[in-house]
């Protein structure tokens, strides 16, 4: 089982995509959409004040017929956040997500946003390691022992 840690390495951009409390929707969806996200951390300073997602929009705006511009992110925004730490692996961030139904959380080490993963990060870890697991079998079974 791989950590948190380790997923957080693996990612290719470990940028964590942050908006403030007061901005609009329809920021939020503009900065969403710039850097290919689909959530983004609502920080008030340095600290994690809620998370805003695609669903959160879709569920909160577009359902109730309102309009991003004039909403501020805080209106729609999930709050108190569901978060993880460093050490906790991706079969614990799998249980949560699944039980929660969430779709991002955030990482948290001392009071402090250090990340975020993905249902997206956490099934590609969990392939890669299946997939090892596979080839090392594949190779016992035809007798490749690496001696």
């Amino acid at each position: 089982m791989k950590s948190v840690a380790a997923i957080l390495k693996e990612k290719p951009d470990p940028t964590v995509h942050t908006i403030g409390p007061d901005a609009s929707v329809f920021d939020a969806l503009g900065r969403m959409a710039e850097h290919n996200v689909g959530a983004l951390l609502v920080m008030e300073g340095e600290r994690l004040a809620g998370i805003v997602s695609e669903r959160d929009y879709a569920r909160k705006v577009i359902l109730l017929a309102r309009s991003s511009r004039d909403l501020t992110v805080s209106a729609i925004m999930s709050s108190p956040v569901m978060y993880v730490s460093l050490n906790q692996t991706n079969e614990e961030c799998m249980a949560l997500m699944t039980e929660k139904r969430l779709r991002h959380l955030p990482v948290v080490e001392s009071s402090r946003v250090v990340g975020i993963v993905s249902i997206g990060d956490l099934v590609k870890s969990i392939v890669s390691e299946q997939r090892f697991i596979i080839e090392q079998l594949e190779h016992y079974i035809a007798g490749d022992r690496g001696i």
